[in-house]
């Protein structure tokens, strides 16, 4: 008895295993690139994350502006505008739905 797709189904592994290899440690991702289309309009009201924090009213142009937003202001905001209850809550989520995308899900 011979089985048939083993040799596809261990390409794939190989493949999910160099992905999950290449996701270990620490990495600079741009916010954009975690808040994604796609998760920013299934969790807010907004198209983009350029939509998002334009909507804030707080500037996000460099990092040192980003830190200084008071994080309680930034999670009303966010309480507002999805179903997360902090930014924290939600850039969590937003990250592992970037991984879970860069393993090929």
């Amino acid at each position: 008895m011979k089985v048939e797709g083993l040799d596809e189904l261990s390409k794939q592994l190989d493949n999910l295993a160099q992905k999950a290899r290449e996701l270990d440690g620490t990495h600079n991702v741009s916010l954009t690139e975690v808040l994604s289309p796609a998760f920013v309009s299934a969790h807010t009201r907004f198209a983009n994350a350029d939509e998002f924090f334009e909507a804030s009213g707080f500037t996000f142009q460099s990092k040192e502006e980003f830190e200084a937003i008071p994080e309680g202001e930034l999670d009303k905001f966010v309480q507002s505008v999805s179903s997360f209850g902090s930014w924290q809550e939600m850039l969590q989520a937003a990250s592992q739905a970037w991984a879970v995308k860069r393993l090929g899900f």
